[in-house]
């Protein structure tokens, strides 16, 4: 493992060109080609493609719809997950409790957030200088003041007396990085230290003042917050401590007057120079390291943001964030949530799937329940990850959509975790699979990466399944990428329908593998999987799924030849 940033500039140069990389199963995946094809979308073809979709799609809602109904035969299995709605003469399935905390807080939530963001504005008002900023070594941030004591104020709202625990864990981290610092001491102690704070925590519960101090301190247990598990949300606060201790590092071990940087009035050239070109050492304290690790608005669950990128930020404001640009980003939000509602009121799935009322159902119904339940576990992640980034855009700080594309728009394996939780994937790539070797030991360190992905969500045997399947799976579109590349083969008419058939397998197995991960675990699955293979109306239902994720395939690759022609990145992922 090489951890040592000698070669820095080089690996980091690499790291947005591995989030980048294509896949080989795009028919436009060639890493240097900028040519496209001819435009698809009024052609035969695609005209019954299109005859296909308004058949296929509204199907798949009606059966999923019926499997809903009072009247179906499993509706008794599971009714009382359900809940009281807000639709006339609907329940919704408000059974998933990760959702549920969030949907039943929102009206909390908002408040806290309207509360913040009134008090945020003042102070910017009130304390920043009018006059632009120089970028110079301690230079004063003066919004980190207020981060600060707003981070202490809401931590402790939302976790009482745990808070303390909380500034034990987060400082002996900070200890150990400034202590070690450009020594090989600072990543192995900052990694061992929170990877073990992660299983001691989940092993203790979140600890006890009464077992850690004594009988005399039972009482402190008592002030628990609006949120008393404090632990699970943890995750995402050790992501920030490697960060900071790593950027530290980096910091010391190449000295920031090595990189290329722009020190005139106006900031970073780019976002990728927030990210690689380190703060100055002074900027390396204890308030800004508090300021950044439990900053409120992306505290709860992200999206993840890395030291340098906060600081920069701080001090040179991103322009991207615009008035527009935020109240267009708070309009999606909320026809996403509408979508959700209508979804949860009318498709019974995720309660379905609980309590495995599935017995006797056909195998397109097993599918639809899978399918649905995949579709449900997207939203419920984009919703959360979308009101908090909305928080710190309004706030003014600037952090990348982790989702890029709609859950049913993905048909690589490599694609699909570049634009799911898009920021834990650029996390992942500059602190561990860029220190790794990168992609040229990728056949090797993605087990690594996708171990500790598995364990960062939760200590659990089916989530390593969910983690090594994933490994497994990319095995054939790597070697698919070496073998059959769109250098040596895409000029060949036959290219196109070829890459098709292995992103039909590609979905496939990503749906088996978020199936055993998020959803009905190993048990549930090899169910499921008996019931489809187990018979030959499974085997023909199997065959009659794969001709249309081919069409659906052949769509999906055609919108990222229109986002090639008009010069949009997006197609890259």
């Amino acid at each position: 493992m090489t951890l040592d940033s000698s070669n820095k500039p080089r690996s980091l140069a690499h790291a947005e060109d591995a989030i980048h990389e294509k896949s080989p199963i795009s028919p436009s995946s060639s890493s240097t080609s900028t040519t496209t094809s001819p435009s698809r979308w009024h052609t035969r073809e695609f005209y019954f493609y299109y005859v296909c979709f308004t058949i296929v799609v509204p199907y798949m809602f009606y059966v999923t719809y019926n499997l809903s109904k009072e009247d179906n035969p499993h509706y008794t299995e599971y009714e009382h997950l359900l809940s009281e709605g807000w639709i006339p003469y609907r329940k919704v399935d408000n059974s998933d409790a990760q959702y549920a905390t969030f949907r039943d807080n929102i009206p909390r939530l908002f408040g806290v957030v309207v509360g913040y963001l009134c008090l945020s504005h003042l102070y910017r008002i009130w304390a920043t200088p009018k006059q632009l900023p120089v970028k110079q070594p301690h230079q004063p941030l003066h919004r980190i003041y207020f981060f600060f004591f707003a981070a202490l104020t809401v931590i402790t709202a939302f976790h009482g007396t745990s808070m303390l625990k909380i500034l034990a864990i987060i400082t002996t981290s900070y200890w150990i990085g400034q202590s070690a610092g450009g020594t090989m001491w600072n990543p192995i102690g900052s990694w061992t230290f929170n990877l073990g704070i992660l299983f001691l925590n989940e092993w203790y519960d979140g600890y006890r003042f009464g077992a850690l101090l004594g009988p005399g301190f039972v009482w402190m247990d008592e002030y628990k917050g609006f949120q008393p598990r404090w632990h699970i949300l943890f995750n995402f606060v050790m992501l920030r401590l490697v960060s900071f201790n790593m950027d530290y590092y980096w910091q010391i071990k190449k000295p920031r007057d090595q990189y290329e940087k722009d020190d005139r009035l106006g900031g970073p050239i780019s976002d990728k120079d927030r990210i690689t070109v380190p703060c100055f050492a002074s900027d390396y304290n204890y308030i800004n390291f508090l300021a950044y690790v439990l900053y409120p608005p992306l505290y709860l669950c992200g999206p993840i943001i890395t030291f340098n990128d906060f600081v920069s930020q701080v001090r040179y404001p991103s322009h991207k964030v615009t008035r527009r640009f935020v109240i267009t980003y708070a309009v999606r939000l909320a026809v996403v949530i509408l979508v959700m509602e209508l979804t949860l009121h009318y498709l019974y799935v995720v309660s379905i799937s609980k309590a495995k009322a599935w017995d006797g159902d056909t195998p397109l119904e097993l599918s639809m329940i899978g399918y649905f339940n995949l579709v449900i576990i997207w939203m419920k992640l984009l919703i959360p990850w979308r009101f908090f980034r909305l928080w710190g855009l309004a706030d003014g700080i600037f952090t990348e959509e982790n989702m890029v594309r709609c859950m049913s728009n993905n048909f690589s394996a490599q694609r699909f975790w570049k634009s799911w939780h898009r920021t834990f994937n650029r996390w992942t790539v500059r602190y561990i699979f860029i220190p790794l070797g990168g992609s040229k030991y990728m056949a090797y360190n993605m087990w690594v990466v996708f171990t500790f992905v598995a364990l960062w969500h939760d200590i659990e045997l089916k989530l390593l399944a969910w983690g090594w399947l994933i490994c497994l799976f990319l095995m054939p579109e790597l070697i698919a990428s070496r073998v059959f590349s769109f250098k040596k083969f895409g000029s060949k008419p036959y290219y196109r329908f070829v890459c098709g058939v292995g992103a039909v397998a590609n979905i496939l197995m990503m749906m088996i593998a978020n199936l055993v991960g998020f959803c009905v675990g190993v048990d549930g699955m090899v169910d499921m999987l008996n019931h489809i293979f187990g018979t030959a109306n499974g085997l023909v239902f199997l065959v009659t799924v794969s001709v249309c994720l081919f069409i659906a395939v052949q769509i999906m690759f055609e919108i990222r030849e229109t986002e090639k022609r008009r010069g949009d990145p997006k197609w890259k992922m």
